[in-house]
């Protein structure tokens, strides 16, 4: 069975716990049920299936059923939390309780790094710019960001980026980009994504009162469409984002960072055809 720091559903967790158990006795959901104090006998297997979930107080009763103590059941309280979570905001705050508890206790979070890579602007704009800037130092950097950013963050952000392997120091303030990619494979990164959308969009909108119109462009159209219509569009935006990759990617002597947001979202609910 794997280290429980290596879920990302505690119902797999539990599931796997009972499997294993399974394997080498007679173990069975009423003995599960029993052995955490629950009447039911199949109520563990229904929360295992997604069809019930886990009170603050049954966290702890299932916990104690299958022995977890230390940093383990501290951090199947916050893997609950995160699966069980309303929001975004509560999801990404248990999220990195998890990543704490894994940090101090010399574990890594499955899909961690790049959660963390994706959660900030800071990380994707700086890994740009030492690029651009070989030899610059933290303040300097800092100060060549329009989003406020101390010399402290930026030292921490090239200290991740190096830790994970995106980022490669040649000498002292000097870096290069590496070929490796942050790649998430969980549910994880929808997380991740989600914040650096909402970060970039914020961004976006301050841009139309900062800059001047001949260093950004926004455009825009309202439209009416089906859902073919829809896909066919989207299909048009991801073919447009990597030719524009392409192109980012010949430029030569860059001098500065940019973003390029693709929107398409809905204004109003979908009407449905009249009888």
């Amino acid at each position: 069975m794997k280290s429980l720091v290596e879920y990302q559903d505690y119902r797999c967790y539990m599931q796997d716990f009972y499997d294993e158990r399974k394997q080498t006795s007679s173990f069975t959901w009423r003995e599960f049920a029993r052995l955490a104090g629950f009447s039911s006998p199949v109520y563990l297997k229904l929360v295992c299936e997604g069809k019930s979930s886990l009170s603050e107080l049954g966290v702890e009763k299932v916990a104690a059923a299958m022995s977890l103590g230390g940093f383990e059941l501290v951090y199947f309280r916050y893997l609950v939390q995160y699966n069980q979570a309303k929001d975004d905001v509560a999801k990404k705050s248990a999220f990195s309780h998890m990543q704490d508890i894994a940090r101090v206790n010399k574990v890594r979070v499955v899909d961690g790094d790049a959660f963390a890579y994706f959660e900030s602007w800071k990380n994707p704009v700086l890994r740009e710019l030492v690029s651009m800037m070989p030899g610059a130092d933290p303040e300097k950097l800092a100060g060549m960001c329009w989003q406020p950013v101390t010399a402290a963050e930026v030292q921490r952000s090239l200290d991740f980026m190096v830790s994970v392997g995106i980022l490669q120091k040649k000498s002292d303030n000097e870096y290069v980009q590496t070929d490796k990619s942050l790649v998430g494979n969980t549910d994880v990164m929808p997380l991740a994504i989600r914040s650096m959308h909402r970060e970039m969009a914020g961004f976006a909108q301050k841009s139309i009162d900062e800059f001047d119109p001949k260093d950004r462009n926004f455009n825009g159209v309202t439209m009416s469409i089906d859902r073919d219509a829809y896909e066919q569009i989207t299909r048009e935006l991801e073919s447009f984002r990597r030719k524009i990759v392409s192109i980012a990617s010949a430029s030569e002597g860059s001098d500065q960072v940019y973003r390029l947001n693709l929107q398409l979202f809905p204004l109003t609910k979908k009407v449905e055809p009249s009888k």
